[in-house]
Parts: C-alpha cells; sequence; structure tokens
C-alpha cells in the first residue's frame, strides 16, 4: 500500500459533556496539528498516490470550516462530545465528500482509504481511518 500524508492544524474551542471529562466540560481551547494520509494499493496513471498540492488544499479548506469557531455553538455538532477522535472521523469524512466530488483529480477517485490523526500534543493523538 502506498501512502502520502499532508499536515495542517485547527484552532477551535469546545467543551464536553460528562464526568470522564473532567475540567474539560468546561468551554476550553484546543490547537490540533492534523495529518490527513491518503492510501492506494497501486500508483495512478501518472506515478503518483494523489496530487501533494491538491491534497493539502481540499485539507485546509476542510479544516476551514472548522478553526476559529466554538464547536459548542455549530449546528453540525450539536449534542456531540467534539472529541479528538470525533473530530478526526468528521475530518475524514469531509475529505472523502471531496474525494468523490472530483476535488482532487480525477487520479484520486482510485485511492483505497483516508486516514486522518489529530495531535493533541507532542505526547498524544487520536486518528479515524475508513475506506473510499
Amino acid at each position: 500500500m502506498f501512502s502520502v500524508t499532508v499536515r495542517d492544524h485547527i484552532m477551535i474551542a469546545h467543551s464536553f459533556r460528562g464526568e470522564v471529562f473532567g475540567p474539560a466540560q468546561r468551554l476550553h481551547g484546543a490547537t490540533f496539528v492534523v495529518d490527513a494520509t491518503f492510501r492506494r494499493a497501486a500508483l495512478d496513471v501518472d506515478n503518483i498516490v494523489v496530487d501533494i498540492g491538491r491534497a493539502g488544499a481540499e485539507l485546509h479548506a476542510v479544516l476551514g470550516d472548522l478553526t476559529y469557531r466554538n464547536l459548542d455553538e455549530e449546528a453540525a455538532f450539536a449534542g456531540v462530545n467534539t472529541s479528538t477522535e470525533a473530530l478526526a472521523q468528521v475530518i475524514a469524512d469531509r475529505l472523502v465528500e471531496r474525494v468523490r466530488a472530483g476535488a482532487l483529480g480525477d487520479g484520486a477517485l482510485g485511492l483505497a482509504g483516508i486516514a486522518v490523526t489529530l495531535h493533541e500534543s507532542h505526547i498524544a493523538w487520536a486518528s479515524y481511518e475508513r475506506t473510499l
């Protein structure tokens, strides 16, 4: 399996419901380094996994809909604990939508999967991986 990873970041505010979250139940900010990894079994006709420039631009666009926002106030997240794991899934799903819409070019239609990793810090991160 071949892979290409692009990186960006988001800054959000949010809070959690549930005692398991302790003080994070209060509104707080988070900055995540976000890696999006695109995978395929064989390279496309141009001998690449995906156009890195397009992949980076699409990741940036997806993150642009999230960054500098209080996710508690976003209709898409009503009633949802926006954990690191849940945000990784949202970002992966939105990237898949863009792939299927052709935003990463026709070659990207042959991708096998996308994995998104959100790094909370240098010692903790969470990922979500899905097929196309």
